[in-house]
């Protein structure tokens, strides 16, 4: 059991939010089209340290002793390492890798997951000025060709390579070297040290001979001349090509963001946060916002070896059940899983609420059922306090955080109004905005790739997102922005109707609970259609049982006929509740989940909506198919 368990006597005093203060103004920039506005917080962002680093080493001399973060040990107790051992170990990691010749332009590649070790080699780097670059466990454990971990090893060239376990990251560490051998320094390239911590590996270097390295005048040197505009990470973002390209992370970018997170929410001054956390470290949403946000504000983080896949998912009740979080953070498949289970088990869900300040969703737009059902848990296991369902807004290249939703708000769609030191530029397109930013949050560009930092940015500096937005109550800015999707996915029907995927897809996805995730098809057709996958808990309780899958002869489609013929129920209504341009006439149930070399999803949930249309273009000719075989799911039958 955790230390933190006497929660009830803990006090929630309010307010949790700094309400929003936001300006516009019309765009003047060449190059703007009519109509263009950027809207910033009437608020000025506040001083920072020059790195999260500086916040990590405050709280270390205040409360040396405090947990920073744990993790499950095999006995089932939990590891932890406090602040001033974390910067202990830092210190010695951080000499170690100098040693070995790393530096700002010799990065340390990450191929291991969420865990302490990983924590540990990311703050040494970072001490000694050596860039991170922490990319997706998958790539390493459950792609078949290596393929990514070949192509960001080939293109940032790291001094070292650390991985948890010798044995299982094997091949992925044999990948790494001989990209780099394969690379512009050929076998004159400067050798790259594998750092393992467990298992035998010719060569490696052992983590505990870098614990055991005694700091010296190099990593203090280095530390000193940390700069904000300095390079800390490189986070890879294969956006809708699935060519894996380098964000960069500046020091300046990860502090800033931490303030600006901060200055909405003022209860982080006050509580120090706790957290029961798996998403991935390779992304922004677990790696800058998450991790960056226990550091400056002296909290704690309990690594969940669980995630909503199956077989995993209990792990992460198991977690949440031994340590309540005093914030929860997860996208919407984790909601998904989480939902059921706390309505399911009442002491689970008292447990799980009993310090709980406030719920965040992103990733994605949660749907508005599962935040209602959210809301309804909330007030029925924590009648003495509010807890607000919230989220917000941003991108790996953002650091992440742009907007907030911090303040009260019915729409789900809503990702709140911008952050104190954002600027927002809102460019009109079809009956929306795209969002583009300005701000000291905002990446530089793209490792060793100037094409795709030129792109990226317009005419006036700002970051072109290629999402879309609108007002969520004009002309109140204070009421914020709801997301409408991603430019890229949109489309029209023959029709000439304009289909806003951002929008019909969670308006989907909370009218039937059963499916967990959804993409859509219809370009250029008569109407819009659906492939689908299912909600396992919602499906057993649903059914009573478990779906039959699969059930056709290539294993690509679930058609259990009870199942069926509820979702051709649940679609109608769906139907009979929205307007036309949010109908979906049919949709198939996919037996097979999104792949990852393929690039139809990223570790942390994310589907790409267009290579799943294309790697799947048969099942959208069937869909379209007339009449429609008995597995596609109709509205009209």
């Amino acid at each position: 059991m955790a230390a933190e368990t006497d929660v009830r006597s803990l006090q929630f005093p309010e307010p949790l939010f700094a309400p929003p203060r936001i300006t516009a103004e019309p765009a003047t920039g060449h190059g703007d089209p009519d109509g263009t506005l950027v809207l910033r917080s009437a608020e000025p962002l506040g001083g920072h340290p020059v790195s999260v680093l500086h916040s990590l080493r405050e709280w270390a001399g205040r409360d040396p002793g405090h947990p920073l973060v744990a993790e499950r040990a095999a006995d089932g107790g939990w590891r932890s390492v406090s602040y001033g051992e974390a910067v202990a170990a830092a210190d010695a990691i951080g000499q170690g890798l100098l040693d070995r010749g790393l530096g700002p332009g010799r990065p340390l590649l990450i191929l291991s997951g969420n865990g302490v070790n990983h924590l540990l080699m990311t703050l040494g780097a970072l001490t000694a000025g050596v860039p991170v670059a922490p990319v997706s466990v998958a790539y390493s454990l459950l792609s078949k060709d290596h393929a990514r971990i070949k192509a960001i090893a080939g293109l940032i060239t790291p001094g070292a390579v650390y991985a948890d376990d010798a044995a299982a990251f094997g091949p992925a560490l044999d990948t790494v070297l001989a990209a780099v051998l394969a690379g512009p320094g050929g076998a004159a390239a400067a050798p790259v040290t594998a750092i393992t911590a467990a298992g035998e590996r010719p060569g490696a270097t052992p983590l505990s001979a870098l614990l055991a390295t005694e700091p010296a005048g190099a990593v203090r040197a280095a530390f000193g001349a940390l700069a904000p505009d300095a390079n800390a990470k490189v986070l890879f973002t294969s956006g809708s090509t699935g060519t894996p390209k380098g964000v960069l992370n500046t020091h300046r970018m990860l502090s800033a963001n931490q303030r600006m997170i901060g200055q909405a929410w003022p209860f982080l001054r006050r509580e120090r946060p706790v957290i029961v956390d798996w998403l991935p470290w390779s992304h922004t949403f677990g790696g800058n916002h998450n991790v960056n946000m226990m550091l400056v504000n002296g909290g704690t983080l309990y690594v969940d070896a669980g995630r909503p896949a199956p077989g995993l998912f209990g792990q992460t009740v198991a977690n949440l059940t031994d340590v309540p979080p005093t914030i929860y953070f997860n996208v919407p498949a984790g909601y998904a899983q989480l939902v059921p289970a706390l309505e399911a088990d009442g002491e689970f869900a008292d447990r799980f609420f009993s310090r709980l300040r406030l719920l965040f969703n992103a990733a994605a737009a949660l749907p508005a059922a599962l935040r209602e059902r959210l809301e309804t848990l909330a007030a029925r296991h924590a009648p003495d306090r509010d807890i607000p369902v919230t989220g917000s807004w941003g991108a790996t290249e953002t650091a992440p955080a742009v907007t907030s939703a911090n303040y009260r708000f019915t729409d789900a769609r809503c990702i709140g109004a911008p952050l104190p030191g954002a600027v927002v530029k809102l460019v009109p397109v079809e009956d929306a905005y795209e969002i583009r930013v300005k701000g000291p949050n905002v990446t530089p560009g793209y490792y060793a790739r100037p094409d795709l930092t030129s792109e990226a940015f317009d005419e006036g500096g700002f970051y072109r997102t290629g999402d879309t937005v609108a007002f969520a109550a004009p002309p109140d800015l204070n009421a914020g922005l709801v997301f409408r999707g991603r430019v890229a996915e949109d489309f029209k029907l023959a029709t000439g109707t304009f289909v806003r995927v951002g929008a019909v897809r969670p308006a989907l996805l909370s009218s039937v609970p059963v499916l967990s995730d959804a993409v859509l098809a219809g370009e250029n057709r008569d109407y819009v259609s659906a492939l689908a996958w299912l909600n396992a808990a919602e499906a057993r309780k649903l059914l009573g049982r478990d779906p039959e899958v699969p059930a056709n002869s290539d294993g690509e489609l679930i058609t259990d006929p009870d199942l069926l013929r509820h979702l051709a129920a649940a679609l109608a209504a769906h139907n009979e509740a929205h307007g036309s341009a949010a109908r979906v006439e049919r949709l198939v149930l996919l037996a097979r989940p999104a792949g990852l070399d393929a690039g139809e999803i990223t570790d942390k949930g994310y589907v790409n909506q267009r290579k799943v249309l294309a790697e799947r273009a048969p099942l959208v000719t069937l869909l379209y198919t007339d009449p429609p075989p008995p597995a596609v799911v109709s509205a009209n039958r």
